[in-house]
């Protein structure tokens, strides 16, 4: 017969209730605004750029997650398509660019990593970090050789979502998906 000492079944118990306390505050975290506002793109020697704005939520649970030790990841999909007439579209490109946000409780700052370059910027709040990554300026997303003749269409969307935990949130919201929100395909044809 299975024996729970009651000390450890009140220990289980306390960790479920703060488990369920944790998806009720940070459960709402991605609510409000997330929607790519602009985009074009612009061509120097050759390259295409993606310039872009995007607005992110801001609230206090992000707040909260952050100085929790949680990571935020945030995407922004690139979707390059040769338009045809009489047959779906053709996938010339697809880019996502990944950065991340943390909160460094011993600075007090909030940084924005570029995962593929690792370059880093830091910022005194939450509100100067998520402007900084809701402008991205000169991102090349194609180079002219790979356009053949036709009319193309570019969409992105912007994704927020969560990233690294710190160990002791790990057992607490591993079951939690409500962290994971993308905004609708911003969409517009190529100039000829």
């Amino acid at each position: 017969m299975l024996r729970i000492d009651p000390l450890n079944l009140r220990s289980i118990l306390v960790a479920i209730a703060l488990a369920v306390c944790s998806g009720q505050a940070h459960g709402d975290a991605l609510d409000g605004v997330l929607e790519v506002r602009s985009a074009y793109v612009s061509m120097e020697g050759g390259v295409f750029l993606l310039h872009a704005r995007i607005e992110y939520p801001v609230s206090p649970a992000i707040r909260d997650a952050l100085h929790d030790g949680v990571t935020l990841t945030v995407d922004l999909d690139t979707r390059i398509e040769r338009e045809r007439r009489f047959w779906f579209n053709a996938d010339v490109q697809e880019l996502t660019l990944r950065r991340e946000l943390d909160y460094h409780a011993v600075s007090d700052r909030y940084l924005v990593r570029d995962v593929r370059s690792g370059t880093q910027k830091s910022f005194a709040t939450l509100e100067e970090a998520l402007a900084d990554l809701g402008a991205v300026d000169g991102w090349p997303v194609l180079i002219e050789p790979q356009l053949a003749p036709g009319n193309y269409r570019i969409s992105v969307r912007a994704g927020l979502r969560r990233g690294r935990l710190p160990a002791s949130l790990h057992a607490l919201m591993f079951w939690t998906d409500d962290w994971h929100r993308v905004s609708e395909w911003y969409t517009w044809s190529l100039p000829d």
